[in-house]
């Protein structure tokens, strides 16, 4: 190495690091951990015009969804798919009864959905989403697209237990 490449090296800035991937950059392939149990990221939804996302997650056989959405801190929520359905997306009602508790809507939105890898809808496309809670704090989240409907129940989960362990 000539001199003046390591006079250049002493006055040169290092490179600075690479910031970490938070939550809401996840993709397939990536690896994080909710509520203590390790899942493998498999697929991606994210609604336009929203700061949020739907992670499609795996544990050997299992398969859950992560709601993150960003508000004035991030939000997240798990959801695990239940079986039910609706008949008609413009007759989702403001109340329902599901075994035994009472969930109210909260929040309805609609947008085109992006979807990577491996989610309930194969495709892009508009997406309408209801998103319910009980008294007991209980989550329900319906969501409708290309003429299916998908039903989810869950829980919040606290940001501190969740956590990127590979990006």
């Amino acid at each position: 190495m000539s001199i003046w490449k390591r006079i250049g090296n002493i006055f040169s800035k290092p490179e600075a690091p690479a910031a970490p991937k938070s939550m809401l950059d996840l993709s397939p392939g990536d690896i994080c951990e909710v509520s203590l149990v390790t899942y493998e990221v498999t697929g991606r939804t994210q609604t336009s015009g929203r700061n949020a996302v739907v992670l499609t997650l795996r544990d050997g056989s299992r398969i859950g969804y992560l709601y993150i959405e960003q508000r004035e801190q991030l939000q997240y929520a798990l959801y695990q798919p239940i079986d039910g359905r609706l008949d008609n997306p413009a007759e989702v009602p403001a109340t329902l009864e599901l075994d035994d508790y009472t969930y109210h809507l909260e929040e309805e939105y609609e947008g085109y959905a992006s979807v990577t890898g491996q989610t309930p809808y194969m495709n892009g496309g508009q997406q309408h989403v209801w998103q319910y809670q009980s008294d007991e704090s209980r989550l329900l989240r319906v969501e409708w697209q290309n003429g299916r409907f998908m039903l989810y129940e869950g829980e919040k989960v606290i940001p501190g237990d969740v956590k990127v362990i590979r990006a």
